[in-house]
């Protein structure tokens, strides 16, 4: 009699307990958006350094680009302050789960790695891995196979998915890790290297600033990919919140005119 007594006693403790903890995951799962909205601000984590998306004016002091107009939007659609955070590639997914931001945005690919860790939102953009070569290296590089020779130096930014496709991709050519991505296609046009392995977005933005580069493989890209923006998992309603807020901005084209104005 007494050992079954102790039995439900414990059995009780620990419904009491899981309870509590699973209140308690509840809570901290479901409080994002109410303290987004409480505080009257959402924190946004982008790396500055990736046109048209995201780029750092040091002149302004402000950011700019496609994604920077959207965080603006959503800023106004939550009606609430945004603040940038800075971030960058390589430290992008221990700055999330470090929570130095809210969400991140500017152009950050979607992918099965970056879900075990986060939450990847809905994609807006299609697209895919290209190059950015010099004009007259048009009948060079023919494909990924003329790329990857001993005598051609192909430029990269590191911790992104550029640099995991350059690193599965290329055997034979030397990659040359530049930090600051923004340097890179102008190294491309000086001769510095040869070649940059890119989202086609991107090739064509700088194909279209310098009359010296080429945007290669946009057409037929080496990949096919998409673009989201990057939260933390558990969130359920700030994740259903920007999934509706996403749709709408679908339905009433605002995605389609940013890309005409950026694009």
């Amino acid at each position: 009699m007494k050992k079954g007594y102790c039995g439900v006693i414990f059995v009780c403790l620990m419904t009491i307990v899981l309870t509590s903890c699973n209140s308690s995951e509840s809570e901290d799962n479901s409080n994002r958006l109410d303290r987004i909205l409480e505080e009257e601000k959402i924190i946004i984590g982008t790396t500055g350094d990736y046109k048209p998306f995201t780029y750092f004016n040091s002149e302004t002091g402000q950011y700019e680009g496609y994604d920077i107009e959207v965080a603006q939007k959503l800023g106004e659609d939550l009606g609430v302050e945004v603040e940038f955070v800075e971030t960058s590639w390589p430290t992008l997914m221990d700055d999330l789960l470090e929570d130095k931001f809210d969400i991140a945005m500017g152009g950050i690919t979607r992918t099965l790695e970056r879900q075990k860790s986060a939450h990847l939102s809905e994609s807006y953009l299609d697209f895919g891995k290209a190059a950015i070569i010099r004009e007259e290296d048009f009948d060079n590089y023919s494909s990924l196979e003329a790329i990857d020779q001993p005598e051609v130096k192909i430029g990269v930014n590191p911790g992104g998915t550029n640099e995991e496709f350059v690193t599965n991709n290329i055997n034979d050519a030397e990659i040359i890790v530049h930090e600051n991505n923004l340097e890179i296609p102008g190294k491309v046009s000086t001769g510095e290297v040869d070649v940059m392995i890119t989202d086609s977005v991107e090739a064509i933005l700088y194909a279209k600033e310098d009359d010296n580069l080429y945007a290669a493989f946009t057409i037929d890209t080496f990949t096919n990919e998409q673009m989201g923006y990057l939260m933390h998992q558990g969130d359920t309603e700030f994740h259903n919140w920007i999934e509706l807020w996403m749709n709408e901005m679908k339905m009433d084209d605002e995605f389609q005119t940013l890309e005409e104005e950026w694009m």
